[in-house]
């Protein structure tokens, strides 16, 4: 596709910076990574929890202070910075998130006349969009709704709004790859400690399996709210081997996949994780609750197990089944990773983006021609 009146094509991607780890801060920077300066155009970030500097930056650490300033600081940023780009792509969250970040932008986008295209990530759609009929009627300032996920296309769908999908991708290059020939009780899980994760049900199970496997170990990423009542109830349960290591960014976050020969999800509510496509990416075999669009992108004995939420016993008797099955844990990696490589990887949806970039920056409406994908449709 040619770009229109011989020029770049401006982008603005407004999302989270990597200042908070999290999957939307993650895909945006890599978004901006493989697309900046190229494909005749300019992709830049404006992110929506601005750093502040000196005195202002100490009253940041404030919990109400924090809000106001930010976002004082990211209001003034759309409207010093939206009248250079062509295309306002904004990612976003749902509840008070969609009203604080995403909802100025849109609205900053279309007083400038801007091409806005709302990327929305969340589990929690489907309950957002109930309770608050108000976001119901903000997406339409959008020109195109993208949602990375067919969970995500169907919820929207229920709620009378068309969304597309355009896949996360992981970085194949970044993550080291090992065979799972032999299995060790060696255990991850790696979501941020909210509720809605339920890392508890991880620890739950994992009393299960240490009582069968003494030697098995976990090691548990990730920062949030939880991060105290789950290491008091891993106290409760009287747990060995289980290591709290905190934030880790992603750099380092493959050499745990890595040394890791089971990965656990335990989630209530959630959409498309980026922490099981890893995993995939890693041949790291992955059993995870049935939460949200998880059954998308995970089928049950072919690239994982599936158990129902909430469930540890299950969650437990799964892992011991491919603890105890060799065959099993390498034929669930090697069929994750094939999968992962042909529909989760930036190749897979490269062109996508350039379509809906150049196509909105054109002047243009995304037609269905351009937004198919290059490979299945259902994520």
């Amino acid at each position: 596709m040619q770009r229109d009146r011989g020029r770049r094509v401006r982008v603005v991607v407004v999302a989270p910076s990597t200042n908070i780890l999290g999957g939307q801060a993650v895909q945006a920077q890599r978004l901006i990574e493989h697309l900046h300066g190229r494909e005749g155009m300019t992709v830049e970030l404006l992110p929506v929890n601005p750093m502040l500097p000196g005195v202002l930056g100490r009253l940041q650490r404030i919990k109400y202070v924090r809000t106001v300033l930010t976002s004082v600081r990211y209001l003034a940023a759309l409207i010093a910075r939206l009248p250079h780009y062509d295309v306002v792509h904004v990612f976003s969250a749902s509840y008070w998130s969609f009203v604080l970040a995403p909802l100025p932008a849109m609205l900053v986008g279309r007083l400038y006349g801007k091409k806005v295209v709302l990327n929305y990530h969340s589990g929690e759609a489907e309950d957002h969009l109930a309770r608050w009929p108000s976001a119901v009627r903000a997406t339409h300032l959008a020109h195109e709704i993208f949602v990375p996920s067919q969970y995500l296309v169907d919820v929207f769908a229920r709620f009378g709004l068309h969304a597309r999908a355009i896949g996360n991708f992981v970085e194949f290059e970044r993550i080291p790859y090992r065979r799972r020939s032999g299995i060790r009780p060696l255990l991850l899980t790696n979501r941020n400690l909210e509720p809605l994760y339920n890392v508890a049900l991880v620890l739950r199970a994992f009393a299960i399996i240490q009582r069968a496997v003494p030697e098995a170990a976990l090691v548990v990423a990730g920062f949030g709210s939880e991060r105290e009542p789950l290491e008091k109830l891993a106290r409760e349960l009287m747990l060995r081997n289980v290591s709290f290591v905190g934030r880790v960014p992603p750099d380092r976050m493959a050499a745990l996949y890595d040394a890791a020969d089971v990965f656990l999800n335990g989630s209530d509510i959630d959409n498309m994780p980026l922490s099981i496509l890893d995993a995939f990416a890693a041949g790291t075999p992955v059993i995870t609750t049935d939460a949200g669009g998880i059954p998308y992108i995970v089928r049950d004995g072919v690239t994982g197990l599936i158990v129902p939420r909430g469930d540890a016993a299950a969650l437990a008797a799964a892992t011991l089944r491919v603890l105890r099955d060799p065959a099993l844990a390498l034929r669930l990696s090697d069929e994750a990773r094939a999968e992962c490589l042909a529909r989760y990887t930036w190749p897979a949806v490269r062109d996508q983006w350039v379509a809906l970039y150049q196509t909105l920056g054109g002047g243009r409406r995304l037609t269905a021609t351009h937004a198919r994908t290059s490979g299945p449709s259902e994520l």
